[in-house]
């Protein structure tokens, strides 16, 4: 475009040398300048590489942050990667600006399991209530509530591009059963249609509530997260499974995490391939007369030490500050418990 203007420049002004002097035409001495300023701009414009945008080029829009410093980490009283590799998130490890485009180009959805069973579908209200502030603003979220009372699921108002799809299930007698069977559950609904509908699972408690951003962050093939109560202690203060009668055994000596059974997930298929283990782990203690001390918690922890998660989440995305207060390493409470009875909400 830039060689036609200057053509018509030239052309406009004829400019030309007599007896040795400057001479135009059309151009007035006034309007010079003002075509020489035009003239730089056009030029600047136009031919300098460096001035062009990527939308110009027909590139994505660039994505402008603070370039990370390989020798200045932004935690130093935190592990923040495990022996195999494994990212441990915290505050400050992340840039959720970065994650979030990179989620958002491939078209990203989730799908977040809870179990309303019996009484605990009293906390459904806040749970969805707080997932709409709070849990993957901006991605596609499909909620997906197991319960034995679908009359009782309440009405939220749900973001664009979330819905939420009630699924009717048996409940069980004792609390320890309802726990157990999610496992089965969660599979064969993995199996059945999570795979379709969904890239990634994330299964959680339902009485709990999101207080703070929980995001793209935690996504990974398969992730788990450290239980609160353990993850300043020394392995052998896990509450582990010791018996070796049970299929979730871990013998002393043992052991990367205590993992909470509360907050778990990743992609539907590493999901499935988790609860299904799980789930037949149980059904080979039931068959053999032992329980596990923690039921679904033990054969998790089992699972993720022999099938290493890809991502480990820190506290803060479960934590129980009534039980622990508020400590200086947490920079933030994303997930937390809501107070409750557990006596009076477990039992009929």
């Amino acid at each position: 475009m830039f060689p036609f203007f200057l053509l018509g420049l030239i052309r406009l002004g004829e400019i030309y040398t007599s007896t040795g002097k400057l001479k135009c035409s059309l151009l007035h001495r006034g309007t010079l300048p003002l075509a020489i300023l035009i003239l730089v701009f056009f030029c600047y414009r136009f031919m300098s590489p460096s001035s062009q945008t990527l939308e110009d080029l027909g590139a994505e829009p660039r994505m402008v942050y603070l370039q990370p410093k390989v020798l200045s980490p932004i935690r130093k009283d935190v592990l923040v990667v495990t022996p195999w590799l494994a990212p441990i998130v915290w505050e400050g490890t992340f840039n959720i600006d970065i994650l979030n485009e990179q989620f958002r180009l491939q078209n990203t959805t989730i799908g977040l399991t809870v179990f309303a069973i019996k009484k605990y579908v009293v906390f459904l209200k806040l749970f969805l209530e707080t997932a709409e502030q709070h849990f993957m603003v901006g991605h596609q979220v499909t909620y997906y509530v197991f319960t034995d009372r679908p009359a009782d699921v309440p009405q939220v108002p749900l973001g664009a591009g979330r819905r939420l799809v009630v699924l009717t299930v048996h409940s069980h007698t004792r609390w320890q059963d309802v726990s157990m069977h999610r496992m089965d559950t969660i599979s064969r609904f993995s199996e059945q249609r999570f795979l379709r509908e969904v890239d990634y699972l994330v299964c959680a408690d339902v009485d709990m509530k999101f207080r703070d951003h929980v995001g793209v962050e935690i996504l990974a093939s398969l992730f788990g997260t450290l239980h609160p109560g353990f993850f300043q202690n020394s392995r052998e203060d896990f509450t582990y499974e010791r018996r070796p009668q049970s299929q979730a055994y871990i013998a002393w000596g043992e052991g990367d995490f205590y993992y909470m059974g509360a907050f778990f997930g990743g992609s539907v298929a590493e999901v499935l391939r988790l609860t299904k283990a799980c789930h037949e782990a149980m059904v080979a203690d039931k068959a053999n007369g032992i329980e596990a001390v923690w039921h679904d918690e033990s054969h998790l922890n089992k699972y993720l030490l022999y099938h290493k998660p890809t991502k480990v989440l820190s506290p803060e995305y479960l934590w129980d500050q009534q039980l622990l207060g508020w400590p200086a390493v947490m920079k933030k409470l994303r997930f937390v418990a809501v107070p409750k009875n557990h006596e009076a909400i477990r039992n009929p």
